[in-house]
């Protein structure tokens, strides 16, 4: 780790208390500033994300960098009236008094990226502490390391590191970086990972946000177009490679349909992907050998329809189909995250929406149907952080839908207002006239218990 990390924490401490991140017409600057850079950096983004993940010139456009300057747009729109304190009158009993309620700062805030975004998951959530008013310290993904490096490079040209800072490392890196007690964490990664910061930030009381993860389901009814379901399921699962947070992870088909949504599948993939996915320039390739032994590893452990095809030198695992899977099999045993779609047939809707409430609360899920009933059932008994119908992914595209997971999969949520909210303490303040009493605040003999309890209740 850095040997500056310490100072930098504290120089950003004494940094905020002076005041200059508050006023909006600085944050406004400040992101301006941070949309300028990015832009003269966008070529070496996507050099960096090619190197890293194997993403194309549009993927790591529409997936990170265009989805980060939505974001700064959004802000720069908004942040008047989100940054305005909000006046309103108080409970009866306690007027003439005036209430508001003030947005601020927390301070210096951590924001912890992973690898498999490592562009859009750094940005994004800085974007929202920026326009809250705080100061930040960033720590990118090492298994990203050319994105790291740009990522670094952007944030030195715009901003000075008492106000936003990159700090790269390995694991050792984040539990010194959390032991500074910052003023507040944000941390997207895995669940496993997720409980070990939780743990961290506890004995600091640390207020964090966790964007984690889990077994997204995708539940097709009978009712669902099949050939645009199989569009919107293939292109979810594999983009960036199935290394997605709120990709498909798994497919519940009504059985009456579940080999044709298959065929359809199968055939989108050869679509998308050409007849040697290893050669188009639209496919990713897997982040590190760890995660391409431990997805190699699965693939024998359920009936493989399409797909299975390997290459450890390059790190490629074709996109890989498994029918019939059931519910014991390994690959359902964790989240994939990789480009191995299992695909579970169920008799009834009963069925499919007791499986999924015995698991874990996903990320995500994805309802695909043209009947509101079953729509309707699938999105008010299953609980999950965010999802879609009729299409996968996308609601995470939108600055104006909050973002998160609940429970295992995550807390607190972001993106537009979301973001600022996540970033910012809501701070409440009455105000009472000075030389006006309420006679009811104080001891009284003449009141009795009686008359209080009929006025208050």
């Amino acid at each position: 780790m850095d040997i500056t990390t310490v100072g930098t924490r504290q120089k950003q401490r004494a940094y905020f208390l002076t005041g200059a991140t508050r006023p909006v017409p600085f944050r406004k600057t400040m992101l301006r500033r941070l949309c300028r850079a990015i832009q003269d950096h966008e070529e070496q983004f996507i050099k960096a994300l090619q190197q890293d993940l194997g993403k194309s010139a549009f993927e790591a456009y529409s997936n990170e960098i265009g989805i980060v300057y939505r974001e700064i747009r959004h802000a720069l729109g908004h942040l008047n009236r989100w940054a305005r304190p909000r006046r309103l009158l108080p409970d009866f009993y306690l007027l003439p008094g005036r209430g508001k309620i003030i947005p601020e700062p927390y301070g210096s805030v951590l924001i912890i990226a992973p690898w498999n975004y490592p562009m859009q998951l750094l940005f994004a959530p800085l974007i929202a502490a920026i326009a809250a008013g705080n100061t930040a310290v960033l720590k990118p993904s090492e298994l990203a390391p050319a994105t790291a490096a740009v990522s670094r490079r952007v944030v030195e040209s715009a901003f000075s590191p008492e106000y936003i800072a990159v700090v790269e490392g390995d694991a050792a890196a984040t539990t010194a970086l959390i032991d500074q007690a910052f003023d507040y964490l944000f941390f997207t990664g895995s669940v496993p990972v997720g409980r070990k910061i939780m743990a961290a930030a506890a004995p600091h009381l640390t207020p964090v946000t966790l964007e984690l993860g889990g077994k997204s389901p995708a539940v097709v009814d009978p009712s669902a177009h099949l050939a645009s379901t199989a569009r919107r399921i293939v292109w979810g699962k594999y983009n960036n490679a199935g290394q997605t947070c709120v990709a498909p992870d798994y497919v519940l088909a009504d059985r009456t349909i579940a080999e044709d949504l298959v065929a359809e599948m199968m055939k989108v993939i050869g679509e998308f992907y050409g007849p040697g996915p290893a050669k188009s320039p639209q496919y990713g390739r897997i982040i590190n050998q760890s995660h391409f032994t431990r997805l190699t590893e699965l693939l024998s452990s359920s009936p493989i329809v399409h797909g299975g095809g390997t290459d450890e030198t390059s790190r490629y695992i074709e996109p890989t189909v498994m029918y019939p899977v059931g519910w014991d099999d390994p690959v359902m045993a964790d989240e994939i995250f990789g480009p191995i779609l299992p695909v579970i047939p169920y008799d009834t809707l009963d069925e499919a929406i007791g499986r999924i409430r015995e698991r874990p609360r996903p990320l995500a899920l994805y309802a695909f149907g043209r009947d509101s009933a079953v729509i309707r059932r699938l999105t008010e008994e299953v609980s999950f952080g965010g999802g879609g119908i009729n299409c996968t992914v996308l609601h995470v595209a939108s600055t104006k839908l909050p973002f998160g997971g609940v429970g295992p999969s995550g807390m607190g949520s972001y993106h537009g207002k979301a973001g600022f909210d996540t970033f910012s303490h809501t701070k409440s303040i009455l105000q009472q006239p000075g030389r006006f009493d309420l006679p009811l605040m104080y001891p009284h003999r003449k009141l009795s218990l009686k008359w209080l309890r009929r006025f208050l209740r």
